[in-house]
């Protein structure tokens, strides 16, 4: 059977890897910093709860020999990397070159995927965004995600480690209690009034976490490992006034919709992804934006109202 480590397994995207690789017939070994109490043990072979950077990584790594590793641990929060970026660098970066080295030590032919952020582009110079446009972070957090990136290609190309890099744009599904699809349904659930950040005009480009994991499922398989680079996402730019419409028509009585016109700091103004390298490797965008966001709709409801 092959193993496949998955870091920040308790997380809203390591979750949903989790289930699918032991569905897909994995042994699946998790890190996390949550109890496991949370989480079904059944799709789990072997579960430690620790904090990365970590001495314990090196004998978790020597006891499984983990054919691929998936790296989704770390703060996943633009407004939490500008308040307190030194700790963002620490679950970042530090834990980053943990995995790597340990990896490089322990298991150096296991294959390791990155989940990086769409938040390395910053405000990009056109759309859609390929993977070749220049990298112009506006927040700690995706300064770090790139630096990330950089220790992987580092460790492939001096070491030989397989690496892989997912670009992820603006993931969401049910589990996810934060970003402004939590934020616009969470307010159009218990509020008079739909008010959002910003102007309306600001876009993002949304994949369903379903379609993130079997992409990532397809990049295991397929991918050369050479520390290349792909996007993920829908490839289709949604305005966020156009979504705000979307969560009020889920609404047994529609409520207006408000925006404050400010800025938000370290926000991107316009994200839509060129998906076509991805795409050479079979992957198909199956959950559509309006049937993606019914069910996420419907899990806020439950959440927050019952």
């Amino acid at each position: 059977m092959k193993t496949a480590l998955i870091t920040g397994a308790t997380g809203f995207i390591g979750r949903y890897l989790v289930r699918r690789f032991s569905e897909l017939g994995w042994a699946v070994v998790g890190i996390g910093t949550r109890p496991i109490e949370i989480f079904p043990k059944e799709h789990l072979v072997s579960y430690s709860q620790l904090v990365l950077p970590s001495p314990e990584l090196a004998s978790i790594i020597n006891e499984f020999q983990p054919e691929v590793c998936i790296h989704c641990a770390g703060r996943a929060s633009v407004p939490f990397s500008v308040e307190d970026p030194q700790a963002d660098f620490i679950s970042s970066l530090d834990a980053t070159f943990n995995l790597l080295d340990t990896l490089r030590l322990c298991a150096p032919q296991c294959r390791l995927v990155y989940l990086s952020s769409a938040a390395v582009y910053g405000n990009p110079n056109l759309l859609p965004i390929c993977e070749t446009h220049p990298t112009s972070p506006i927040s700690p957090y995706g300064f770090h995600k790139y630096m990330c990136e950089q220790l992987c290609m580092e460790f492939f190309k001096i070491y030989g480690l397989p690496t892989a890099i997912v670009r992820i744009f603006s993931a969401y599904g049910p589990g996810l209690r934060k970003q402004v699809l939590w934020d616009a349904c969470r307010k159009a659930l218990t509020q008079p009034a739909l008010r959002l950040a910003g102007t309306g005009n600001e876009s993002r480009d949304f994949i369903h976490v379903r379609d993130v994991v079997k992409a990532i499922n397809l990049i295991v398989e397929k991918a050369d490992f050479q520390a290349e680079i792909y996007n993920l996402a829908s490839g289709i730019e949604t305005e966020i006034g156009a979504l705000g419409e979307l969560i009020v028509s889920y609404l047994e009585k529609p409520i207006p919709i408000e925006f404050d016109n400010e800025s938000v700091v370290a926000n991107p103004a316009n994200w839509q992804a060129d998906i076509s390298r991805i795409s050479r490797l079979g992957f198909i965008p199956e959950t559509s934006l309006e049937k993606g966001t019914l069910i996420y709709f419907q899990w806020c409801r439950a959440e927050l109202i019952g």
